[in-house]
């Protein structure tokens, strides 16, 4: 999915800003996606990243019950409701999230100890899929930032083995490289099929890719 590329913008004035916060803004005003998501009432252009994934690995069909990890600002979950407007969705972020039509929001830390048990009560039963955007707050050392980031989504991988029905799908923002080998060999040890993926939307200088694990093979988690 590509986005429509108007003529490129310029930042008017730099005055009072930084150099890096002047070229945020300067690819804000030129990216295709944020207008796309503008234009058709997205939160943000990260919800192309999921419709792109879903069109790939069609990972809402059929499903009935999504979480959504990480969800603010909620393009996720926005996602969700247009494709199975019919699904019960619960999202949890430690930042405020304005209210979705349809989606429960828990707004808490899902590193908190009680965050697993009060998820699984408010969506009421098993998952279909359970999706994780999550990411850490980096610090500019990569093998701090990598195991940060790793341990979010080990801590999502031990919450979609409790929740998910056979047959479920995890997704999960990874950073470059991808799961490390032994996330990957507990997936497959729990799913049928998982994979990395890049979607468009994606930008190409960022170091995020997604690990998609589908099929679930049901049971608990391996010691």
């Amino acid at each position: 999915m590509t986005g429509p590329r108007g003529p490129r913008q310029r930042v008017r004035t730099a005055r009072n800003r930084t150099a890096s916060s002047t070229r945020w803004l300067q690819r804000q005003l030129n990216d295709p996606y944020v207008r796309k998501a503008k234009a058709e009432n997205y939160r943000s252009r990260a919800a192309y990243k999921l419709l792109e994934l879903d069109d790939r690995f069609g990972l809402l069909k059929g499903a009935t019950a999504i979480v959504d990890l990480g969800i603010a600002p909620g393009g996720w979950s926005q996602v969700v409701r247009r494709r199975v407007p019919k699904a019960n969705v619960v999202g949890i972020d430690l930042l405020p999230t304005d209210p979705i039509d349809g989606v429960e929001i828990l707004q808490m830390d899902f590193m908190d100890d009680s965050a697993p048990e009060k998820l699984k009560a408010a969506l009421g039963g098993p998952a279909d899929l359970v999706l994780s955007d999550m990411a850490a707050n980096t610090v500019g050392h990569p093998q701090t930032d990598h195991l940060r980031t790793m341990g979010l989504v080990e801590a999502g991988l031990m919450f979609a083995a409790e929740i998910l029905r056979p047959g479920g799908a995890f997704v999960a923002k990874v950073l470059a490289g991808g799961a490390d080998n032994d996330l990957v060999a507990d997936l497959k040890r729990q799913f049928t099929t998982v994979k990395h993926a890049k979607p468009p939307a994606s930008r190409k200088d960022s170091s995020e890719w997604y690990v998609v694990a589908q099929g679930f093979k049901g049971g608990p988690p391996p010691a």
